[in-house]
């Protein structure tokens, strides 16, 4: 592109002109005639109009930038807005972002949730500190499931400039009757608003027309600034200038299932499963356990979670203890998906059948129960599978299937899925078994080592689930680095295992709490298990009923979604040596039970079913707040709902008694600084009346106080 030439031509070179320039300049008697070199017609044609500005997205579909009031960081938009943050029906949680804006003017910034049908509700937000962020946040509500979007507008708010402007030259005397009439404009366009659409409110607000008059009356203009119902009257449908609303982010809106769940886990085959004369086993049925619903909703379970149900393999079947010599009798694990009788879609034959199948969903329906199936992507070698699609597998450098490994562990019985090689058959074939136990009436699906499958397969299959069946939940049985279980989160999974069960000091339960309740729970919703079928925690090996007790209280009560595998009621707690595994484990042998022998956690367990269920507080996640204890063996939380208010305190130590000072955050629980409260213990019936500071004093036989606060 030739060089622009300068509009005044060097003094010392010759120039010369167009000829409608040269005609121009001959009618001009005082001109100079000049010549220079002609230039190319190129250079001649008009320059091009520059572009006109543009203020928004450059490319229709993309987010905003900054607006004519800058909003940015906003909270919570997940991967940029690729993927949609997660709330559930009638849960509270907050939206934030920094607004700000050039000069002194006031300003401010309002949430607006849109709903699946369009609806629209608008939230005012609030500065927050410290203000020299610049920060707005509020707490908002979505009342119904399904696929919102949430923005938020930064706006002039002229009646505040007006105001806070007030506020210091109607003392000092500056500007009295400009004052007056930039407030007397303002209550022009005010009223012209509210005229017509909210008439009541505009006679309210014109009352106050007397105090804009001229002559300008001090007083009463001056009594305007702390006159509430004035001020009620010109922030509840301000004058907005300026508006700049952010991008429309995605905003996923679930079943309250999806945060508030108590599972319990139970091996079909165990319950009600006996050994006949000789030592053979009889297994269980799914009509045998059938008949532990009844006890598993009186503890005010929700969900009854069961391991693979499938047909097992027999080659390389596992033994007792995880042994690679099975005895004839021998069950095998029931993650070595698939035999001679099927895969995915069969049931195991000792369990009874599709026809015992439905008459257990049918029961756990109406126990209030919903089930829960393991969904777990992996076969045995004689999964048909392996012979009808052999390039769903990965073959090693010798032609073998490679088996599962994590070295030096190795898992003979298990292959693993290659999900690269026949990208698009394997998906489909995935969300058919989904539907497939769907239609069974399973309606919630426990994941199986989802974070040895690529995240992107998971992206699909929960996008397909939202689409088809978004009542359905998948919870990930994710224990590995934070970044893959996060993701996990982010991609659709509702639930996820935790690092709980490995959190037992009370600086590392404050510090993990902190992160969910705050950092993460927009995309990961932690469910405390206090123990699996793989993990007997090394805090309970010893037997102790208080660290039972502990346990229990401290993952029912610090997360909405807790769950325990059988067994955990009734204290077993024979590990592997060395091992943070059960001896005897029931993954590879039946493991009947007396569920009533004595000592138990049956009533414990009751207790704190029933008090989660009767207060919201306990069911959300993001209100938790820690309190201070003089001792470090002491913790004490609160969590709150509306007017619902809970706190907790519990010793963590199950030997000996652990005495301590408490001081509670009376601003986080939401009264004043100066209250008495009275508070019953859900557990021991007691009620006491309590202050900002309080003794406890608890031992291993009542190790804890679940504070329920009475106004």
């Amino acid at each position: 592109m030739p060089k622009a030439s300068s509009s005044q031509p060097p003094a010392d070179k010759p120039t010369t002109t167009t000829k409608a320039a040269a005609k121009s300049t001959a009618t001009t008697k005082t001109s100079t005639k000049r010549t220079v070199k002609k230039q190319p017609a190129t250079a001649r044609k008009s320059a091009p109009k520059p572009e006109p500005l543009v203020v928004g997205p450059l490319v229709p579909g993309l987010p905003r930038g900054i607006g004519r009031i800058p909003v940015v960081k906003l909270e919570p938009v997940i991967e940029g807005g690729v993927y949609p943050a997660k709330a559930v029906a009638g849960e509270q949680f907050p939206i934030r972002a920094r607004v700000f804006r050039e000069g002194h003017d006031t300003l401010a910034a309002t949430v607006v949730l849109t709903a699946p049908d369009g609806r629209q509700r608008s939230f005012a937000m609030a500065q927050i500190w410290p203000e020299g962020l610049d920060i707005f946040e509020t707490q908002v509500r979505a009342d119904t499931p399904g696929a919102w979007t949430f923005r938020v507008e930064g706006w002039a708010d002229p009646w505040g400039t007006w105001r806070h402007n007030a506020a210091i030259k109607l003392p000092a005397g500056i500007d009295l009757d400009l004052v007056r009439l930039e407030g007397e404009h303002l209550l022009a366009r005010t009223l012209a608003v509210l005229a017509i659409d909210h008439p009541d409110q505009a006679d309210t607000l014109d009352q106050y027309r007397p105090a804009f008059a001229s002559p300008i009356d001090l007083q009463a203009l001056t009594a305007l600034l702390d006159d509430t119902r004035f001020i009620e009257a010109i922030t509840t449908h301000p004058i907005r200038d300026l508006v700049s609303p952010t991008a429309d982010f995605p905003l996923l809106v679930e079943r309250p299932r999806a945060l508030f769940s108590s599972w319990y886990e139970m091996f079909p085959r165990s319950q009600g499963a006996h050994q006949r004369e000789g030592g053979s086993w009889v297994s269980g049925t799914f009509d045998t356990a059938s008949a532990r619903l009844d006890a598993i909703a009186a503890m005010g379970f929700d969900i009854v979670y069961l391991p693979p149900i499938h047909p097992i393999g027999a080659q390389f079947r596992k033994g007792k203890d995880n042994t690679l010599t099975p005895g004839p009798g021998d069950p095998g694990s029931p993650w070595a998906v698939g035999g001679a009788e099927g895969g995915h879609d069969a049931i195991h034959p000792d369990l009874g059948g599709f026809d015992a199948f439905a008459r257990f969903v049918d029961h756990a329906h109406d126990l209030g129960l919903e089930v829960a199936l393991d969904f777990a992507l992996q076969v045995s070698p004689d999964h048909p599978w392996v012979k009808d699609h052999p390039d769903w597998f990965s073959t090693r450098a010798d032609g073998s299937i490679a088996y599962a490994e994590n070295p030096p562990k190795k898992y003979q019985d298990i292959y693993p899925i290659n999900f690269d090689q026949d990208r698009d058959g394997l998906y489909r074939e995935c969300l058919r078994l989904l539907e497939f136990w769907i239609g069974k009436g399973v309606t919630i699906f426990r994941v199986d080592n989802p974070h040895t499958k690529p995240v992107e397969f998971w992206a699909w299959l929960m996008a397909q689930m939202r689409e088809r069946h978004p009542e359905v939940i998948f919870l990930a049985e994710a224990f590995t680095r934070p970044e893959m279980m996060h993701a996990l989160g982010k991609v659709g999974f509702q639930q996820s295992y935790s690092y709980f069960v490995w959190r037992t000091a009370k600086w590392e339960l404050e510090e993990y709490l902190k992160e969910l309740a705050h950092d993460t729970a927009a995309f990961y919703r932690p469910n405390f298990f206090v123990n699996t079928p793989d993990i007997n925690p090394y805090y309970l090996q010893g037997g102790n009923h208080a660290a039972f007790a502990i346990r229990a209280i401290l993952a029912a009560t610090m997360s909405p979604s807790w769950g325990m595998y059988s067994g955990f009621e009734i204290f077993e707690h024979e590990p592997l040596p060395g091992r943070e595994e059960y001896a005897h484990s029931e993954k590879y042998e039946y493991r009947p039970r007396d569920y009533d022998d004595k000592p138990n956690l049956n009533e414990l367990i009751t207790v704190l079913n029933q008090v989660r269920r009767e207060h919201p507080a306990l069911q959300t996640l993001r209100t938790i707040h820690f309190h201070e204890a003089s001792n470090d063996q002491v913790i004490v939380y609160s969590k709150r709902e509306g007017k619902d208010r809970v706190i907790v305190v519990v010793s963590l130590d199950p030997i000996t008694g652990q005495d301590a000072m408490i001081h509670l955050d009376f601003a986080a629980l939401g009264l004043p600084e100066a209250s008495r409260i009275t508070v019953h213990d859900a557990l021991t019936g007691n009620t006491w009346t309590w202050g900002r500071d309080n003794f406890v004093s608890l031992y291993p036989a009542q190790p804890a106080h679940i504070l329920l606060v009475r106004d």
